[in-house]
């Protein structure tokens, strides 16, 4: 697809506003639909006739989630690379189209059970490839059309909005699966077409594309490397013999090792091999650049873990514990979460537009040892908390995430040539959306970890004197634990759920029942172990964030230079210096 516009077309004082708020609209949809599945997931399983709890099913469950997250950590720099040779407009619109046309086959879903499953999982991949385009080009075309000036509070707006999606998808999810399950992907259908349309008649390539070849070697390996490792994780989490986790799986193992290898032998190929590699490790030698990678990988590590944990803390205790039916506790977890997604809308722009005028390092860095402190925060408070302390913790997480999130990415983006931005902007998108992947295998392997040590016995000892006979009671203890946690993710009661499939709810008294599948039986049984696992994850969280601070603090100094108003219209603009950078180039400092 050609972008609408013809490249010596002079573009108007306001096209900048206009590229803004079309690659916001982008990241927004693409982020939302990574994660508006993860809260609708009860309503997709029910309407597709599956048991979301029965072993076989929780594969289906796991890559309906992390299908997208992979693909998405996977492509993102190539297709930054393809931007960067053959137009970074002309592959963003064309991944809006392709995000479209699988919102349109995702809510068209014919089939019923595993078969129905499979299909949208295959059609999420699909979306990811083109949501991927979207997100691998949009900081690109965004550091294209702003002067250095103006960068950070661009580029903070369209990253903070990016985040935000993430958990507006999660009320988004809520609020529409009440209403249809198909209906949580009808939602991207207008938006996307929309946005197709309006990004091919109004964005306009600013910058000159870089001929070269396509690196299919490198491609190939990076993308069977990352894939591989990424999944062999995603497999860890999933109970294996007798253990309550897969990493002593032969499959896993070879995936964990092998996904290592091809990803050593592709640093290799790029380096030593391929004449122009499609991931330029040479711009690790920018210290801006290095470092806020490494300090958005771990960043993304801690806040996947973050919302995932909060879902589960949310939905499976908190919630019932304080009356609310399971059913609807998806909507009522995304209600409850808005604190977070208010600190990053507020501290985003702010702190993107403050960087522009005083550097990145320092608000990065203060905002990171801020989510560390609310991670300490959290640590602290009771299962059973008091909301507005707990809403106060949020608040300040989402504050300390948005200082950091703009400022970085706008020193990551603008310490590279201006050629080179496409594929920066898909490494830093990899690490991010890797980080986001990385988080379920390593949190949940935590939390599984602890549940397993104490939740069996617990389990069955309170279901014993609660009248349930002994062999049903150790049955229902054996549920492996990944699946409980995924019980109280999807807004499940397990207690209900497995005692009605196995007949023992028949065997005893009104109020037993009553007492077994009511709002705070499991909440109160669980709570002792979830408490355990979540000080395991939370202290862990608040270290990465602190590890992330002390690289982000290492990135450089601010310049005060003033920087040159950008080429005009007619002729792509010449690479701009940031304050975090001085004439950097792809080998380093020059």
């Amino acid at each position: 697809m050609r972008s609408g516009r013809r490249k010596d077309t002079p573009v108007g004082p306001n096209y900048k506003w206009v590229a803004l708020s079309n690659t916001t609209l982008g990241v927004l949809i693409a982020t939302m639909d990574a994660s508006i599945v993860i809260i609708s997931l009860p309503a997709i399983f029910r309407g597709i006739g599956l048991d979301p709890l029965a072993p076989g099913n929780i594969g289906y469950l796991l890559w309906m989630i992390l299908g997208y997250l992979l693909v998405s950590a996977v492509l993102v720099v190539v297709l930054g690379r393809l931007g960067d040779m053959f137009g970074r407009v002309k592959i963003y619109n064309i991944g809006f189209l392709i995000f479209a046309c699988a919102s349109v086959a995702l809510s068209l879903d014919p089939f019923r059970a595993g078969a129905g499953a499979m299909w949208l999982i295959l059609w999420r991949v699909v979306q990811a490839f083109g949501g991927s385009m979207l997100t691998a080009n949009s900081a690109a075309i965004l550091t294209d059309a702003f002067p250095a000036r103006q960068r950070g509070m661009a580029l903070g707006i369209n990253q903070i909005t990016a985040l935000a999606g993430q958990f507006l998808g999660l009320l988004a999810g809520g609020l529409l699966a009440v209403v249809d399950w198909r209906a949580v992907f009808w939602v991207s259908v207008p938006i996307s077409i929309t946005g197709t349309i309006w990004s091919y008649l109004s964005l306009r390539e600013t910058s000159a594309g870089r001929p070269g070849r396509i690196d299919w070697l490198g491609n190939l390996t990076f993308a069977a490397g990352a894939g591989i490792l990424l999944a062999g994780i995603t497999y860890g989490i999933q109970p294996y013999g007798g253990s309550a986790t897969g990493w002593g799986n032969p499959w896993v193992l070879g995936g964990l090792i092998g996904g290592a290898l091809l990803l050593l032998a592709f640093c290799y190929i790029e380096t030593h091999i391929v004449a122009e590699p499609m991931f330029n490790l040479a711009l690790f030698k920018v210290r801006a650049f290095a470092a806020g990678n490494l300090a958005a990988l771990l960043t993304a590590i801690a806040r996947g873990g973050l919302q995932f944990m909060l879902i589960i803390w949310l939905q499976g205790i908190w919630l019932p514990l304080h009356g609310y039916d399971y059913e609807d506790t998806p909507l009522w977890a995304g209600i409850f979460m808005l604190p977070l997604t208010v600190g990053f809308l507020v501290a985003g722009p702010v702190s993107g537009y403050l960087s522009d005028r005083f550097g990145a390092r320092m608000f990065s860095t203060v905002g990171l040892v801020v989510v560390a402190l609310s991670f300490l925060g959290l640590l602290a408070l009771p299962i059973n908390f008091d909301y507005g302390m707990f809403a106060a913790l949020l608040l300040l997480n989402g504050l300390g995430q948005g200082m950091f999130s703009a400022p970085n990415t706008s020193s990551i983006m603008g310490s590279v040539p201006s050629e080179y931005r496409g594929v920066a902007s898909g490494m830093r998108s990899t690490f991010q959306n890797s980080g986001t992947a990385l988080s379920i295998g390593v949190f949940f392997s935590l939390m599984v970890s602890g549940l397993a040590s104490s939740l069996p016995r617990t389990l069955s000892h309170g279901l014993q004197a609660h009248g349930v006979p002994a062999g049903a009671a150790e049955q229902a203890a054996s549920l492996p634990p990944v699946s409980t946690l995924f019980a109280t993710f999807l807004g499940n009661n397990p207690i209900q759920h497995l005692l009605a499939s196995n007949g023992t709810l028949g065997h005893v008294t009104a109020a037993q029942r009553a007492v077994l599948t009511g709002h705070t039986f499991f909440p109160r049984l669980v709570s002792g172990p979830f408490h355990h696992g979540l000080a395991i994850v939370f202290s862990v969280a608040a270290g990465m964030a602190l590890v992330s601070a002390v690289a982000s603090a290492l990135r450089g100094g601010h310049r005060t230079d003033p920087e040159p108003e950008p080429a005009p219209a007619d002729r792509p603009p010449a690479p701009a210096e940031t304050p975090e950078t001085s004439q950097t180039g792809p080998n380093g400092p020059s």
